[in-house]
């Protein structure tokens, strides 16, 4: 289950649909008072909170979520202002799991949600922590990449990168986001950082790396092979 806290009503209808059309269990909540109702009787996964709200600020909601022990195992996407940077540290700080600058794609919303459901239930421990797509096999667990059963050398941030193209198979990252994720929201590079890393594992993986393929003027998505089932 997903809840979602955005008292702007277009952004809201658009993410609500978005994530029901993936499959998403969704409810949507246009102020604090009726989603802390909801959250009091069914605890969600994951929610997407708003900063700007009526009645109450996204931080003190977020506050208020992580004042009780219980409510750790929930997921908290916060959803900022573009230029606030202060919202997004403060957010941080205050025990946001992530953060997704308006405006935002679909795309990267999607990508967002379901890294931050995968790591969820890395937290319940009912992940093995095995990626495993055509030659490629990722193990988190000993974090390690073999292809064809071959172990590859990686560095930290070209594992990261591939981890985060598989957790996310089939979507297209920006390579703002791939920056924001990997290198974290202080780094201070441009986005040719992304290219050279993506073109690195390529070469290190070979055949496979045709796997990850280039979104003209966006960024990136690793693609199985449509032969896999």
């Amino acid at each position: 289950m997903i809840y979602i806290l955005e008292d702007d009503a277009s952004i809201l209808k658009l993410v609500e649909y978005t994530l029901s059309s993936n499959g998403y269990e969704v409810k949507a909540f246009d102020r604090p008072s009726l989603f802390l109702e909801a959250f009091s009787q069914k605890k969600p996964e994951l929610v997407l909170l708003d900063v700007m709200l009526p009645e109450m600020s996204g931080l003190d909601v977020l506050k208020r979520i992580r004042s009780r022990k219980e409510n750790d195992e929930v997921m908290i996407i916060m959803l900022t202002a573009k230029s606030s940077e202060y919202d997004k540290v403060l957010g941080l700080d205050l025990g946001s799991d992530d953060y997704i600058a308006k405006p935002f794609g679909m795309m990267e919303l999607l990508a967002r949600v379901k890294a931050a459901l995968r790591r969820r239930k890395k937290k319940e421990g009912k992940d093995d922590g095995l990626l495993s797509y055509g030659d490629i096999t990722l193990d988190s667990k000993a974090h390690s990449v073999k292809v064809a059963g071959k172990e590859i050398q990686m560095t930290l941030k070209e594992y990261s990168l591939l981890k985060l193209l598989m957790e996310n198979e089939g979507i297209c990252l920006s390579r703002d986001s791939i920056l924001n994720t990997v290198w974290g929201y202080a780094f201070d590079g441009e986005n040719r950082t992304v290219d050279v890393h993506v073109r690195r594992i390529r070469e290190k993986l070979g055949q496979s790396g045709q796997m990850i393929q280039t979104v003209a003027g966006v960024g990136y998505r690793f693609k199985k092979n449509e032969t896999e089932e």
